[in-house]
């Protein structure tokens, strides 16, 4: 494998990523098929059933109608259906989840704009929010990634194991504290107040959301006729939530990159040459985390003589 050229690899890369998506796409066919052609014949049924029993008060193609009109709403997150707290859209926490779901690039997609005026501000909002959001991850990654690397460099120098072994261990304690408390911990509290919601639906909206896929399938207290505090609470939790957990899971993910295997990996399929700038402060700043927590050398005057 060493022996391929560099366009080689680079074919090589692209078609596994495209057999990658082959096979999500095979995978996900064969499980997800039945079931939505199952729930498709049921609701036929159901409209065959309800025009048997109510079409001589209804015109022909008056009840699609209807239908249309109310799925087309619905598709902008406006529904007629209940009159739970939820069914306010534009409130000021509402609002603010979806800004919120727009810098983070989640988009749940359970609102959108309905007004010319609305989607054009989108657009600039997105087009100026969006860097501005990378920018302030990208300062707090550059502050808090030393202070997540200093328990590595001490294990380090206290246990004198191996700088590979040591960032294994470190990539590992930093997933599961992450999984647990921005992904378990906040699945089983949505579980538990959400009774329609079953626990793995729980832990699948915390990982799609904090990875910002966002399908929007799933959403905490959708469908409930809340108290408007307690809606609103929540949704004030979840934007707190997606900000946390998503610069998390970025450090997460920051921290995996480090890893000899990856960069292995990585500089397999990348050219060779020498270092870049942005690889030499990468390794200049794991030199100094590892040396702040040596002990201090002797003064050389202390020191033995050299035989």
């Amino acid at each position: 494998m060493g022996v391929l050229r560099p366009w080689a690899r680079y074919w090589l890369l692209v078609v596994a990523h495209l057999l990658a998506l082959g096979l999500g796409a095979v995978v996900l066919q064969a499980l997800e098929g039945p079931p939505a052609l199952r729930l498709q014949t049921e609701l036929r049924a159901e409209l065959a059933t309800f025009q048997a029993k109510h079409g001589a008060c209804l015109a022909p193609g008056e009840l699609k109608e209807l239908l249309g009109a109310a799925l087309a709403a619905q598709a902008h997150g406006v529904s007629s259906l209940g009159n739970g707290s939820e069914d306010r859209n534009w409130d000021l926490p509402s609002a603010l989840l979806f800004t919120a779901s727009i810098l983070t690039t989640t988009g749940y997609g359970h609102m959108a704009p309905l007004s010319a005026g609305g989607k054009a501000f989108c657009v600039v909002y997105a087009a100026l929010g969006l860097p501005a959001s990378l920018a302030l991850v990208a300062t707090l990654r550059h502050r808090l990634l030393p202070v997540i690397s200093h328990p590595g460099a001490w294990v380090a120098a206290h246990w004198q194991l191996a700088p590979s072994r040591v960032a294994l261990l470190q990539a590992a304690g930093l997933g599961l504290l992450v999984a647990s408390i921005f992904v378990l911990l906040p699945a089983l509290v949505l579980w538990g107040l959400q009774g329609d919601c079953s626990l793995l639906e729980a832990i699948y909206f915390c990982f799609s959301s904090l990875s910002t896929i966002g399908l929007g399938d799933l959403l905490p207290s959708h469908g409930h006729g809340l108290h408007p505090v307690i809606y609103h609470l929540g949704q004030l939790a979840l934007l707190g939530y997606l900000l946390l957990g998503l610069l998390a899971m970025l450090l997460a993910v920051e921290i995996f990159s480090e890893l000899p295997q990856v960069r292995a990996m990585v500089k397999f399929f990348g050219c060779s040459g020498p270092l870049t700038a942005e690889d030499q402060g990468g390794i200049l700043l794991q030199d100094e985390l590892a040396l702040s927590t040596l002990p201090p050398t002797a003064p050389a005057s202390e020191q033995a003589p050299a035989c």
